[in-house]
């Protein structure tokens, strides 16, 4: 049998330790099942390493990341270091080589995680939020520094090909999950040109491959209102990269907050690695404190397992993920508890080890 190659990259701050309790149950998990077999190879490419080698990784690093099948990534951020130079020069790069372009995140209500949002209904959507271009281009520049005539232009692209894509991701996912409706968030009232496109060509994609979808197209100011006032109605949210940005983070919110929320940047074709991560940062106000929820990173393993194929790995780590909530005697100070983040990721080890046991006994 042929083995998983994961190249895991635990960052900085609190990513490099939520990523010790993901790697905790990557261990757990191939520790009882025999027919999981994974590789997996640490690269320390951080703000770290820029300090000593004045880059964020290596000149190599994505011809050595093309080599394998997955990457699991946990956080990136230093107050030493320029936020964009730790996005631009380590995840973006990822994200756009591998043409990750679709950006992946549920937003779901967990057992024991009381949303004030919810008014006693089960929020349970998906954003598929484009990855590769859009507002996040890099595209525009700055001249007549420091001058009273000073001037900025930073441009959004957005392409055919590129709306098709993930319009396409997103009418696939739900017609594989019986859902029944897309829900397109835009602003062409007023960005006249490029949304204008987003919506032309997402009612398009959406009306030749899923005609049986509804398509309901809604402006993002009001559509951030909707979230909070009725986050139940929605199924599957399709958006640009900075709208989807927003809106996840909102999502996450929504149901518990960052410390809950996995993502996945995807390679639907998989001809390049995809890369999984939590959705929250660095967070160096609390790094070192060992008080991280480690929840968001181990769900982003799941993730990946269900991209690779192993979708009963997936469900067997997010049912170990509820179950420990569901009981409720293990929570980090984020939802309420007073647990540490290695009595977190124990918690759920062990369950997943009883899981692995009854279904065992079972066969």
């Amino acid at each position: 049998m042929t083995a998983t190659r994961i190249a895991i990259i635990p960052g900085d701050g609190i990513g490099k330790e939520v990523m010790e309790e993901a790697i905790k149950v990557l261990e757990v998990l191939q520790e009882h099942d025999h027919t999981l077999q994974i590789e997996a190879t640490i690269f320390p490419w951080s703000s770290d390493y820029y300090l000593e080698h004045g880059r964020m990784m290596p000149n190599n690093a994505l011809e050595t990341l093309a080599q394998y099948d997955a990457i699991l990534f946990g956080a990136i951020g230093d107050d030493r270091v320029p936020d964009d130079v730790t996005v631009w020069e380590l995840i973006m790069p990822i994200r756009k080589q591998f043409q990750q372009y679709v950006n992946f995140r549920p937003i779901k209500s967990l057992p024991g995680i009381a949303s004030p949002l919810a008014n006693g209904k089960n929020i349970d959507f998906v954003i598929f939020r484009e990855n590769a271009e859009g507002e996040y281009s890099n595209s525009g520049g700055r001249i007549y520094n420091d001058q009273p005539q000073e001037m900025t232009i930073q441009n959004t692209i957005m392409t055919r090909i590129g709306i098709e894509k993930i319009v396409r991701a997103a009418c696939n996912y739900a017609h594989k999950h019986h859902k029944t409706k897309i829900t397109s968030a835009t602003k062409s009232n007023a960005i006249i040109h490029s949304m204008k496109f987003w919506d032309e060509h997402t009612k398009r994609v959406l009306g030749n491959t899923s005609p049986t979808l509804q398509l309901e197209s809604i402006y993002i100011d009001a559509l951030v209102a909707y979230f909070v006032e009725r986050p139940q109605d929605f199924e599957v949210v399709v958006a640009s990269n900075l709208f989807g940005d927003i809106l996840s983070d909102l999502g996450s919110a929504l149901v518990g907050g960052l410390g809950l929320s996995p993502s996945a940047n995807l390679n639907p074709e998989k001809a390049f690695p995809s890369m999984f991560e939590p959705v929250h940062g660095s967070a160096p106000n609390i790094a070192g404190k060992g008080i991280a929820n480690p929840i968001a990173q181990i769900w982003s393993l799941a993730l990946l397992f269900g991209h690779i194929g192993r979708p009963e790995v997936e469900e067997l780590i997010v049912s170990a993920i509820e179950k420990v909530l569901r009981e409720g005697s293990v929570k980090t100070a984020d939802i309420g508890g007073q647990a540490n983040t290695q009595e977190m990721g124990n918690a759920i080890c062990e369950v997943i080890v009883a899981m692995k046991s009854i279904a065992t006994r079972s066969d």
